[in-house]
């Protein structure tokens, strides 16, 4: 499959020009997609502590609001984040493999995997090697990824692409295919420490790779677009994509989720 970057707006265009019967339905199922996101270096386990209360606190049974589907946060901040929210229904993630950059030796990446796996993160978000992968070493990005899933034992995986590193929409898709042969549980847009971060272009790229992907094997493959994600509509946008490619069985937080820090203030006040 070859990807040309007109084609790929045109449809893009197309598809997120389609009317949305029930909006006020879609923002509450948003609100359940959300990976409720810290990633700051004046993080403190008060202000994950506040993360976590605020995850499950939006959740209103008469105004059909759910929570979060997780909190995701540094690895130092995982058992502080799973104690906040023990017998809640929210996941807790934790970036690691020296995000963002992916930039130490392996072995090293992958202690930070096991040390947050340990603490108790049930999904990890890892990060590519870009600029090996760049360089055309599609052998390592296969190794990383294998590497990383087996040090996440019974926790999922997301992988991050960078794709506005990647930039080429051929490129984000090879890397796409790579990282699911090699065991990624979802694949995920960018850090949101790059710019551009999440679009729809890659994304309508990455979505075909999944559909592909699920073709071949039977295997479903979750989505995570992430960073710069804070209008509710621009939230809707990616919502259609992953409805119009992949269908109603990806919509929901087990194989479509939203990095995202501020969407959920403004999925409130546009429920509200």
């Amino acid at each position: 499959m070859t990807f040309n970057e007109h084609d790929i707006q045109d449809a893009v265009r197309e598809i997120n020009s389609q009317q949305i019967a029930d909006i006020q339905k879609v923002f509450r199922k948003l609100v359940h997609l959300i990976d409720l996101t810290t990633l700051e270096a004046t993080d403190t386990d008060e202000r994950v502590r506040a993360l976590c209360k605020r995850a499950w606190s939006v959740a209103h049974e008469e105004k059909g609001i759910p929570t979060t589907a997780a909190v995701c946060v540094y690895p130092p901040f995982v058992k502080t984040a799973v104690e906040a929210l023990q017998g809640k229904d929210i996941s807790v993630a934790a970036v690691a493999g020296a995000f963002p950059s992916g930039q130490s030796p392996l072995e090293i990446r992958l202690s930070e995997v096991r040390y947050a796996v340990k603490q108790g993160a049930k999904e990890i978000d890892m990060v590519i090697t870009r600029g090996r992968f760049l360089a055309g070493d599609e052998a390592w990005l296969r190794e990383e990824v294998q590497k990383h899933k087996e040090a996440c034992g019974q926790a999922h995986l997301k992988v991050i692409l960078e794709t506005g590193e990647l930039k080429d929409p051929n490129l984000i898709y090879k890397a796409s295919m790579i990282s699911m042969e090699a065991g990624a549980d979802f694949i995920k847009t960018s850090t949101g420490k790059v710019q551009p971060a999440a679009t729809l272009e890659a994304a309508y790229v990455m979505l075909h790779a999944i559909r592909e992907f699920y073709e071949k094997t039977g295997k479903k493959v979750g989505f995570k677009p992430a960073g710069g994600i804070s209008e509710p509509l621009v939230a809707v946008h990616y919502y259609q994509l992953v409805d119009a490619i992949l269908g109603q069985q990806w919509l929901n937080n087990e194989l479509f989720r939203i990095g995202a820090s501020r969407l959920l203030n403004q999925l409130e006040d546009a429920i509200a």
